[in-house]
């Protein structure tokens, strides 16, 4: 079972970048579709990106952050990024990365591990 930490979170004003990292552990990233997801208060869990194929084979991102958001992985760091640039504040919240077996899904109850996640927060 691979284990993910995210890092890089933090304060921002709208209209600036922050880059979140998500570092595997136990297994190779490579090895499954890996996702990021977030979490407003108040509001469900959302998909915002995910990559698989190891080097990028494939990439999907959810409508809001396409042009902004890129997910990108570096297999000698075992670690997936995501840098999100022009940033809004409705990109505040808690983002997730995940693993999962599938070869592409959107849907959080598809993925099995789980990050801790990390704040972000975009003032206006």
């Amino acid at each position: 079972q691979v284990q993910l930490v995210e890092s890089g979170g933090g304060l921002v004003q709208a209209g600036g970048s922050l880059s979140l990292s998500c570092a595997a552990s136990g297994r190779m990233f490579s090895d499954y579709l890996i996702g990021w997801f977030r979490q407003a208060p108040g509001k469900e869990r959302e998909f915002v990106a995910s990559i698989t194929g190891g080097g990028g084979l494939f990439t999907d991102y959810a409508d809001p952050v396409k042009g902004r958001f890129t997910i990108f992985g570096d297999n000698p760091k075992n670690t997936v990024y995501l840098e999100r640039a022009n940033l809004k504040p409705d990109d505040t919240g808690v983002y997730y990365c995940a693993a999962s077996t599938y070869t592409r899904t959107i849907y959080p109850e598809h993925y099995a591990a789980w990050g801790q996640g990390t704040q972000v927060t975009v003032s206006s």
